[in-house]
């Protein structure tokens, strides 16, 4: 596998984000990026690395990093109350790639919503 999509960009996240990119850009991931994310978190990736297409497609918050540029897509499960975030990065060659995948704490994503940070999606 090169590179496979994984999900599109809405426009209603890049009018939340004010994002400079088409609606319909696709974001990739690839062979490279699942290895990144089983070895920065393994944990996180097994029980949670066969949901990021819906993570990506459906999240119910979303941030912008600007630390990294990154596009954050975040999800709340009820479950188990975790909170994942798959954090998107665009290469020079204007791809856009899922790099990570992991659990926020509670704690720490109520902070984000607090300051801004990460915006709720209205479904």
């Amino acid at each position: 596998m090169n590179k496979q999509i994984i999900g599109h960009f809405p426009q209603q996240i890049i009018n939340l984000l004010h994002l400079d990119v088409a609606a319909g850009t696709p974001i990739y991931i690839s062979e490279t990026n699942i290895a990144h994310m089983k070895s920065s978190h393994p944990d996180d990736f097994a029980k949670y690395g066969c949901d990021l297409k819906n993570i990506i497609s459906t999240p119910d918050y979303v941030g912008k990093n600007v630390k990294d540029n990154s596009i954050e897509f975040t999800k709340e499960y009820c479950i188990d109350g975790e909170y994942v975030k798959v954090a998107v990065r665009v290469t020079s060659h204007n791809i856009y790639y899922a790099r990570s995948l992991y659990v926020l704490s509670r704690k720490r994503t109520e902070n984000f919503i607090k300051k801004g940070t990460l915006k709720k999606l209205d479904k």
